[in-house]
């Protein structure tokens, strides 16, 4: 490789590029125990105290106040996407939680991801799953 290759990691930058261009924003599902605070860490890795722009499955925003935390906390649709406005680059997909002995979590979780993984569009599939602490749970 020459000093004149540009590279990002181990990818050729105009590989990594044309990727990007396909996939748009990078779309992760975080996945792990109920009241884990699975947003909190979004929170963290986004540089952000801010709550998240919540868009339900056909685009439209979701109020804030129909998943407001005191009251449906841990109730959240894996179907809507978190976006940080500041970090935009970024979709996430927030699972409810799992809890000990929970089978619709675990249902929901591999529905979603089963569905996401036959999509056509590469904006559309998963790219990344995070998962935190879920051997604690089995």
């Amino acid at each position: 490789m020459s000093e004149n290759d540009s590279r990002i990691g181990d990818i050729p930058a105009d590989v990594a590029k044309r990727v990007r261009a396909r996939a748009g924003r990078f779309r992760i599902l975080i996945i792990g125990r109920a009241n884990a605070g699975k947003t909190t860490i979004l929170q963290k890795v986004c540089n952000t105290t801010e709550d998240p722009e919540i868009f339900d499955s056909k685009g439209n925003k979701v109020d804030l106040a129909t998943v407001d935390p005191s009251g449906k906390r841990g109730m959240h649709d894996i179907n809507n996407e978190l976006v940080f406005r500041s970090n935009p680059g970024f979709i996430f997909h927030d699972s409810r939680g799992f809890e000990s002995g929970g089978v619709e979590e675990l249902e929901a979780v591999k529905n979603f991801i089963m569905k996401r993984a036959q999509m056509d569009e590469l904006r559309e599939q998963l790219h990344v799953i995070w998962c935190g602490n879920v051997n604690k749970i089995f």
